[in-house]
């Protein structure tokens, strides 16, 4: 997108933002599926938890993904898009056995994390598939917070408890057609993901029935300009290889398939957000925005990096700056960062702010949650309003129990 199209929409729909580039979407959803086009059947599941919006679970929808969903709401969310039931997967950590049964009903791919769950789901519904998302103790992710597949991970079931499973299933009779796994987010090794499926293709041998093999995401996007990224291509030629011959020990093509969630929407989107003042200190500048850690929680959460540009000086001579929000607590996204010279009402653009920014956003601080808009067609379509006061107390109950106490005069 150009600054003159990120400025007209700060503009018309006001700032803080969020603003996403369906033709960037695409084109990360043909990037991965072409780097796997010599395997028969691949499945993208798009990861819905990294932006949940109805209109981009549309525009995957359209583009022929399914969805991976971890809670009930996210499954509403699909079927109410358009999303066929059979091209959902429920992949859910912790719940309880009655949201696992409801989304069951509802005809979606089940997916199961622990043993007692397995148990007790396949007690009752030995004749539901049943998806086993395996923990292969692989430490990868580009933060220990998005680490999910090590040993100390609450995350999926060992492989060291295969016996544990196959006692399960051959107790229950319960129909196992798939094995899932994820290890982390931002994985920049190729080996990694190699050394992972291993694993998984070595834990598919003992299930005879699979119809697919889930292979999780997790690829490293670039936050900055010369930044390093998963080599998809090269893994796509390494896995398709593997995979393929896999298949034909197995007997059976089977599916293979991802999850993508930040690979196909983090760089699509842009943050808008307003300078409200400009302040100079004995040792830094700082550029306070009308925004904060409420609506882009990543530099504060997970230390992450996003690029930020001033769209409204795109000729202006290079400072430094120390990027801070309206939260009143320690609220920074960049701090001494080279930036175009910034004044007082200029817009600023925060890059990867696709995935995981709209959907952590809070009402922190009684603050309102910002406006979505899709950029489809050249052109700027609203997908969320903005907040308003109505929104923060709506669901806030007024109870007349409180009596005035008299204060006696002193």
């Amino acid at each position: 997108m150009e600054n003159a199209n990120l400025l007209a929409i700060a503009e018309e729909f006001g700032s803080p933002i969020y603003v996403y580039d369906s033709e960037k979407i695409v084109s990360q959803y043909e990037r991965l599926t072409g780097a796997f086009k010599q395997v028969k059947h691949v499945k993208l599941n798009y990861a819905v938890k990294a932006l949940s919006n109805l209109a981009i679970l549309k525009l995957m929808n359209s583009l022929g993904a399914g969805l991976d969903t971890v809670s009930i709401q996210e499954v509403k969310l699909g079927l109410l898009a358009g999303v066929e039931p059979a091209n959902i997967i429920f992949t859910p950590n912790g719940v309880s056995l009655e949201e696992i049964e409801k989304v069951s009903e509802m005809g979606v791919q089940i997916n199961i994390d622990n043993l007692s769950i397995l148990e007790q789901f396949g007690t009752k519904h030995p004749d539901v598939p049943v998806c086993i998302r395996i923990n292969p103790h692989v430490m990868a992710g580009g933060n220990s917070k998005i680490s999910v597949g090590h040993i100390d991970s609450k995350f999926g079931i060992s492989i060291h408890q295969i016996p544990h499973i196959l006692r399960i299933v051959e107790n229950t009779g319960m129909n196992i057609n798939g094995i899932h796994m994820h290890t982390g987010s931002d994985i920049l090794d190729v080996d990694v993901f190699l050394y992972a499926s291993e694993i998984l293709f070595e834990t598919a041998k003992n299930f005879k029935n699979l119809d697919f093999i889930d292979f999780g995401s997790g690829f490293k996007v670039p936050y900055k300009e010369g930044d390093i990224e998963t080599n998809i291509e090269e893994f796509g030629e390494k896995l398709t290889k593997r995979f393929n011959t896999f298949c034909k020990e197995y007997g059976k093509e089977l599916i293979l398939g991802f999850e993508p969630g930040k690979f196909l929407v983090s760089e699509a989107g842009y943050f808008l957000a307003k300078v409200n003042v400009v302040k100079q200190t004995t040792s830094t500048v700082f550029a306070g925005i009308d925004s904060g850690f409420n609506h882009l929680i990543r530099p504060m959460f997970y230390d992450s990096y996003h690029g930020i540009i001033n769209v409204s000086n795109p000729k202006g001579r290079e400072r430094f700056y120390s990027i801070v929000g309206y939260i009143c607590e320690t609220d920074t996204f960049a701090t001494n960062r080279r930036i175009l010279e910034i004044t007082e009402g200029d817009i600023l653009a925060f890059k990867n702010a696709g995935a995981y920014c709209f959907s952590m956003a809070s009402n922190y601080n009684s603050r309102f949650r910002p406006a979505e808009v899709l950029w489809h067609n050249n052109k700027a379509h609203l997908i969320r309003k903005r907040e308003t006061f109505d929104d923060i107390t709506k669901n806030q109950i007024d109870i007349d129990i409180f009596n005035k106490v008299e204060v006696p005069a002193s």
